[in-house]
């Protein structure tokens, strides 16, 4: 496999002959660079696995240092339900994850930990919070116990097949889907135990149409922080739902950076939090032949890859534009 990056330094020469380098982000609306991050996002999930050799380090930063809480080594040593376990295996896990080993044992702890954590997509944290939920859900009460923020309608998807996937042996455990489009009927109660949704409509469900009862909450998981409060409105609205949740909720939140921006969210939606940061060093695997070409202009781009079509076969392909 190979794969090729055709750079358009975006340069254009003024009336005087200088080069003038174009500001992207002049061009950019606030919209489009939302869209961007959630689709940059959900194109790692996809392609990551395959593309890329990752090794993680991670910094546990524990509330507590004298506390117990330890790392696994195997999805044993958690005590899940049976069920789950299940689930796990038949999903192709062997073993935890970095990620999983250091946050599962402080997802599951009693009483509840509180967490904040670094992680990139294709390093199990979808994985480690679903597990975490589905472990603290009480199958016989048919009502919302777990609420799980995405930033947009595609990526809270890609989580609930997540869902889907790890309690397939747990029929009792349902998920339902708060997001733009699913409409309910005024005064409805929901019995699903686990939703998943964007802010916005989460929002909605639980105080305008009253469909949640967010003091029944016990676990509260905002995913991709930093995707999301690139969003003009989502920081409230999830800053506003969280306030609405017991005192014991558990909150647990993860996001791919930390920047100053996020870091000031997290601590504003997560009292207490035990901290994971995970370094990650992501090497091309050997099978994969990297190269570029210096492009001036969207037509040389165009001209590059019809050079390069003319002069080797190609029997599959994927044009990624912007």
């Amino acid at each position: 496999l190979s794969t090729l990056h055709l750079k358009d330094d975006k340069t254009k020469p003024d009336a005087n002959g200088a080069v003038v380098k174009a500001d992207d982000n002049m061009e950019k609306t606030e919209d489009e660079e939302k869209e961007d991050r959630a689709a940059q996002s959900l194109l790692n999930k996809l392609i990551r696995s395959n593309l890329v050799d990752t090794t993680n380090q991670v910094e546990v930063l524990q509330r507590d240092p004298s506390s117990p809480l330890y790392s696994v080594k195997s999805f044993e040593e958690l005590r899940l339900k049976p069920q789950l376990l299940q689930g796990v295996y038949a999903m192709g896990f062997n073993r935890p994850s970095k990620i999983q080993e250091n946050a599962l044992p402080m997802m599951l702890a009693e009483p509840p930990q509180n967490l904040i954590a670094q992680s990139q997509s294709g390093t199990g944290k979808t994985a480690a919070f679903v597990l975490a939920m589905l472990s603290h859900v009480e199958p016989g009460n048919k009502y919302p116990q777990c609420l799980c923020l995405s930033p947009t309608y595609e990526l809270a998807l890609q989580t609930g097949k997540v869902i889907e996937q790890m309690g397939k042996f747990y029929p009792e455990l349902k998920l339902a889907y708060a997001v733009r489009g699913n409409k309910l009927e005024r005064g409805q109660k929901i019995s699903e135990q686990i939703v998943i949704g964007t802010p916005g409509t989460v929002l909605d469900w639980c105080s305008k149409l009253k469909f949640i009862d967010p003091k029944k909450i016990k676990v509260f998981v905002l995913d991709e922080a930093d995707v999301m409060i690139a969003t003009q409105g989502h920081q409230d609205q999830s800053i506003r739902i969280q306030r609405m949740l017991p005192k014991d909720c558990q909150m647990l939140l993860f996001s791919a950076t930390f920047e100053d921006s996020v870091w000031k969210f997290a601590q504003k939606v997560v009292p207490d939090p035990n901290i994971i940061k995970l370094k990650r060093e992501e090497e091309t695997l050997d099978t994969i032949k990297q190269y570029y070409v210096q492009c001036s202009n969207r037509d040389e781009k165009f001209q590059a890859l019809c050079n390069i079509y003319g002069a080797i076969t190609i029997a599959q392909a994927m044009i990624f534009c912007h």
